[in-house]
C-alpha cells in the first residue's frame, strides 16, 4: 500500500511538471518546467508501473490519475520524440560535402568561467580543427591560457567579462562587418559577423549567450527570451544563409525555442538525429540539450557530434561541419510564423526592452518591423 501512494505522489508530481509550462509566465518556477521533460516522462512511467499493479477500478480518483499520467505521458513523449532517430530530419544530410569550398565546421563550447583546464582545451580546439570556433565564459585568465590559439588562427574577436559571459570567437575563415552588441542588456554581449566562405560566399554567424531563468540571474526569462526573439527577427530579415549558435540557455523543445524558430525561420539539426544533451556534464541524470546551433535552409549537415570529454566544464562542446547547397532550400521548407505568434514575440521583446536599457524610439523601431512582417505573412496568405 506504501509503495502504491508513493507511485500516486510521484503521478501527481509528473502531472504538475507536465502543466506548468502551458503557464505563459516569464517567472523561473514556471520557466524550468520546460526543461527536463525527459526525466518528467521516466517519472510519470516509474509512477504509472508503480501504481498500476495495485490498481482499483472501482476508485473514480484512480480511473482519473491513470487517465491523465497517460495523457502526460503522451505528451511528453510528443515532445522529445523529434530529437530522436525516429523523426524526419529538418536539416537533410549533405549531398555535396565533397566540396571543401562550401563546407563549415563550427565548434561551440561554454569553457565555465572558473575551470582552469586551459591546456585540455586548446588541445581540444587543435584536434577538432573548426573553421569556426566560439567559446562562451571567457574572462582574461582564459584569455590568457588560450594564446597558443591565437597562432592557429587568423582572426579573433573577444569581449572579455567576469560575470560569465564573456565571449569569444575564433576563425580560420575571412570575417567581416563584425559587430559585439548587446542586444538586450549591458552586461550581456553577443557577437554578429558576416564569414566568407572559400567558395566566396558569405554567410552571417550570430554567437549567444543569454542569461538564463534562474533565481540567481533575476528568476524570470524576459531577458532570454526577449534576445533570442530580436536576433531571430534579423535573420528573417537577412537576406543572406544564417548560422545562430551558443549556449542559449533553454532547451530544444521548450514554446519560447519553438516561437524562437518560427520567427526566424531557422531549422535545428537535431531533429531527427538526436538530443546532444550538453548540461550539465557532472550529472548523467540530469543532461539538457541547452548549447545550440541553429541554421537557415540554405545549409544542409555533414556531420554532428558531442564531444567527450568535457575538459573541466559543466558543459560538453558540440562540433557541427555543414554544406552550403543552393538546391537546399527548395527541399528544406523553413518555419512561418502566424500573425499571433509575431504578436506574442512583440509583446515579449517590448517587455524585455522596458525592463532593461532601450527606450521609446527603440519600441517603435520594433512595432515598425512588426508591422512589415505581419503585412508580408498577410500577402502570403
Amino acid at each position: 500500500m506504501l509503495m502504491k501512494w508513493i507511485a500516486i505522489t510521484l503521478g501527481i508530481l509528473g502531472i504538475l511538471l507536465t502543466v506548468k509550462p502551458f503557464i505563459r509566465s516569464a517567472n523561473w518556477f514556471i520557466r524550468i518546467g520546460d526543461f527536463p521533460r525527459l526525466q518528467i516522462l521516466v517519472l510519470l512511467a516509474a509512477s504509472f508501473a508503480g501504481f498500476i499493479s495495485n490498481f482499483n477500478l472501482l476508485s473514480v480518483f484512480e480511473v482519473v490519475l491513470a487517465v491523465v499520467v497517460i495523457v502526460c505521458m503522451i505528451y511528453q513523449v510528443r515532445s522529445v520524440l523529434p530529437f530522436t532517430r525516429f523523426y524526419p530530419k529538418e536539416l537533410q544530410d549533405a549531398r555535396e560535402s565533397d566540396h571543401d569550398s562550401t563546407n563549415l565546421s563550427v565548434l561551440i563550447f561554454n569553457v565555465l568561467m572558473e575551470n582552469r583546464e586551459f591546456g585540455r582545451v586548446v588541445e581540444l580546439i587543435k584536434r577538432v580543427d573548426a573553421d569556426l570556433v566560439l567559446l562562451a565564459e571567457t574572462d582574461q585568465d582564459w584569455a590568457d591560457g588560450l594564446t597558443e590559439i591565437d597562432g592557429l588562427y587568423k582572426h579573433r574577436i573577444a569581449h572579455l567579462l567576469g560575470n560569465h559571459y564573456g565571449m569569444m570567437l575564433y576563425s580560420n575563415l575571412e570575417i567581416h562587418d563584425t559587430e559585439i552588441e548587446f542586444v538586450i542588456q549591458d552586461d550581456i554581449p553577443s557577437i554578429h559577423t558576416k564569414v566568407r566562405l572559400e567558395s566566396g560566399d558569405d554567410i552571417a554567424f550570430h554567437g549567444l549567450h543569454p542569461r538564463p531563468p534562474v533565481p540567481e540571474e533575476r528568476g524570470r526569462s524576459t531577458e532570454r527570451d526577449g534576445e533570442l526573439l530580436l536576433v531571430g527577427k534579423a535573420v528573417r530579415d537577412s537576406d543572406l544563409p544564417c548560422i545562430v549558435a551558443g549556449d542559449m540557455n533553454d532547451v530544444a523543445w521548450s514554446y519560447s525555442t519553438r516561437l524562437f524558430k518560427r520567427i526566424s525561420g531557422l531549422l535545428d539539426p537535431r531533429v531527427g538525429r538526436g538530443f546532444y544533451n550538453t548540461f550539465h556534464a557532472g550529472s548523467k541524470l540530469l543532461r539538457l540539450p541547452l548549447d545550440h546551433v541553429f541554421l537557415s535552409h540554405h545549409f544542409r549537415v555533414v556531420e554532428m557530434e558531442r564531444i567527450k570529454p568535457s575538459c573541466g566544464s559543466d558543459h560538453f562542446p558540440v562540433f557541427i561541419k555543414v554544406s552550403l547547397e543552393k538546391c537546399a532550400t527548395a527541399e528544406q521548407p523553413r518555419p512561418i510564423a502566424d500573425e499571433i505568434e509575431v504578436d506574442e514575440a512583440h509583446q515579449i521583446v517590448s517587455g524585455a526592452l522596458r525592463e532593461n536599457r532601450f527606450g521609446r524610439a527603440s519600441l517603435r523601431k520594433l512595432r515598425d518591423k512588426i508591422l512589415k512582417l505581419k503585412q508580408r505573412i498577410s500577402r502570403r496568405k
